[in-house]
């Protein structure tokens, strides 16, 4: 199982939410998505703890919890969904090459 942390400020650390997480049993791994395009951080992350029982008091401790400025918002991660992969080469409609131009030089 692995535990969904919302609603987080963009200038946590791993280090800041291991630290909190600690409290409540064995941190295994965490985990703090960044934007592709700016590096920054998406405002949400993931935390494995060593057991069941510790994410389960982790989650009834942290979820409403006011930390760092915000409202956490924690509960069980639910399995990602399939988006289908990426796009196809040839963009959306399967015709013609993506953004290059139709013009020959």
């Amino acid at each position: 199982m692995s535990i969904y942390v919302g609603n987080l400020s963009y200038e946590v650390t791993q280090d800041d939410l291991t630290s909190v997480f600690t409290e409540y049993g064995t941190v295994k791994r965490v985990q703090l998505p960044t934007d592709r395009e700016t590096g920054r951080m998406r405002g949400f992350g993931f935390v494995e703890m060593g057991t069941d029982a510790e994410e389960e008091a982790a989650i009834e401790a942290l979820d409403g919890a006011e930390w760092m400025g915000r409202t956490l918002k924690v509960n069980k991660a639910k399995p990602r969904e399939d988006r289908g992969g990426g796009r196809s080469p040839g963009g959306r409609d399967g015709q013609g090459g993506g953004n290059f131009s139709s013009r020959r030089y």
